[in-house]
């Protein structure tokens, strides 16, 4: 079952430094594009994956083809892409040891949450980091 409580997904953004964001935009309006700038001010590292843009640099930072060309060690995947991806993100997330899956607002497939707990990855779905840190930081969590 994925993480839901709120000291758990405070934990979560206290300890990963490095983030994944899958399938990032170069478009300002998009939401993975304002998620990123939220995660880099916030001092994570934030590695752009996004086949169509892969070496071209958004935000200062070089994007990826996919996850296993990332040079550096992932903590957590934020996955901005359809639900029916997350079987085969997850089966990547496994074979790369990535420690935590972070799905956002309506990317949810319960089965692939599962199957990725099982192989030891923390989960946290259908919400967004942008959102939960500020709420997690006034209730004095972050």
């Amino acid at each position: 079952m994925p993480l839901g409580s709120d000291q758990a997904i405070a934990n979560v953004l206290r300890t990963v430094k490095t983030v994944a964001l899958l399938g990032a935009s170069n478009k300002p309006q998009s939401p993975s594009y304002r998620v990123m700038q939220f995660l880099l001010s916030h001092n994570f590292k934030v590695v752009p994956v996004n086949p169509v843009l892969s070496g071209t640099e958004l935000l200062g930072q070089r994007v990826y083809a996919s996850l296993a060309e990332v040079p550096c060690s992932i903590d957590m995947v934020d996955v901005f892409r359809n639900a029916a991806h997350l079987p085969a993100i997850v089966d990547e997330a496994i074979s790369l040891g990535i420690g935590t899956l972070w799905t956002q607002l309506d990317v949810i497939d319960a089965k692939a949450a599962s199957h990725a707990e099982r192989h030891g990855i923390r989960v946290v779905m259908d919400l967004c980091p942008a959102i939960e840190w500020p709420r997690l930081e006034r209730a004095g969590l972050l």
